[in-house]
């Protein structure tokens, strides 16, 4: 496996998938959300090429697309290798509506946890066994999902409360050999309080 196109075999032969023909670029392969984790630690640890850094997730809304035929949603993974600059390969999962899951692979890339909280957030994929998934870029209180090309785009939300983050805080304080003795009230979560500093009724 010493070029791109015996790993795609490889890909086909162990995890089923497909090389993507409208990927002009011809680094993409479509593979289901049942073999996207070990696929992934495949690329990253078994490939003759390995495939070190994550370079981004991102998540994909078909709906305005012309003649697309089949899932609504998909998750696109790219891939880089490190020990031989330029090779880049992309897995591609497609995702319907009604089962908005894929497995997580942030216990593979340290930065995938960071990732997939903003499709979480854009698009509403989840992804199964995350650590920590809740909304990266939107306030706690938004509701739906802004990338779907079905999210009013004029549409405004009201935020009335703070995201308590303190703890996550507290835990990375402590992973680095810190320990939190007091904490000052300020701090202290209130959920009466407004944001604006009135007093919910």
């Amino acid at each position: 496996m010493n070029t791109v196109e015996e790993i795609f075999a490889v890909l086909d032969e162990k995890f089923g998938a497909k090389r993507e023909t409208l990927d002009k670029w011809g680094t993409t392969a479509v593979i289901s959300a049942s073999y996207l984790h070990t696929a992934v630690q495949f690329l990253k640890e078994k490939s003759d090429i390995k495939f070190e850094m994550l370079v981004d997730i991102a998540g994909i809304d078909y709906l305005t697309y012309p003649n697309h035929e089949g899932p609504r949603f998909a998750v696109s993974y790219a891939f880089k290798s490190m020990s031989k600059p330029g090779t880049r390969i992309r897995l591609k999962v497609l995702v319907s509506e009604e089962d908005l899951k894929v497995p997580t692979i942030s216990d593979l890339y340290a930065n995938a946890n960071w990732y997939e909280r903003e499709v979480y957030d854009q698009f509403g994929v989840v992804f199964v066994g995350h650590p920590d998934l809740r909304r990266l870029l939107n306030h706690v209180e938004f509701v739906g999902h802004p990338l779907r090309k079905d999210y009013p785009a004029q549409k405004r939300q009201w935020l009335s409360t703070n995201d308590y983050l303190l703890p996550e805080l507290e835990k990375r304080l402590e992973t680095l050999g810190y320990k939190v003795v007091q904490r000052s009230k300020e701090v202290e979560t209130n959920d009466n309080e407004f944001l604006e500093g009135s007093i919910k009724e």
